[in-house]
């Protein structure tokens, strides 16, 4: 397993995207069907620059699933229905508070119940 913090930096970064698909390269030369899963963490609140990200980072390792982080607070989200419309990228997990015990399997249903209680 590889985790790759990218310590805040965004897709526009150049060096980044670079050093991202030299890891992919770099596991690839281990096991040739690797990577098995590419996950990328969005913050809900970003919005439309999400779906930016969300296709930059897909083009450069290619994006498996999403996490999508801090919809315990007033972020909806919405802008899955954009990632999953434009680039069909899965949701995951979302994630609901500050700990590990707080991510949560994606549920399609629930979130739009949720979305449209509101």
């Amino acid at each position: 397993m590889v985790l790759a913090d990218t310590s805040g930096r965004l897709h526009t970064q150049a060096g980044l995207m670079d050093e991202l698909r030299k890891i992919n390269r770099v596991i690839g030369k281990f096991d040739e069907s690797a990577p098995h899963e590419v996950l990328l963490v969005l913050d809900a609140g970003n919005g439309q620059n999400a779906l930016s990200q969300a296709r930059s980072f897909g083009e450069a390792v290619g994006v498996t699933g999403l996490i999508l982080t801090k919809l315990d607070g007033t972020a909806k989200g919405g802008i899955v229905f954009a990632i999953a419309a434009q680039l069909g990228i899965p949701i995951k997990f979302i994630g609901v508070g500050e700990g590990v015990e707080d991510l949560r399997p994606f549920s399609s249903a629930d979130y739009v119940d949720v979305l449209l209680s509101k």
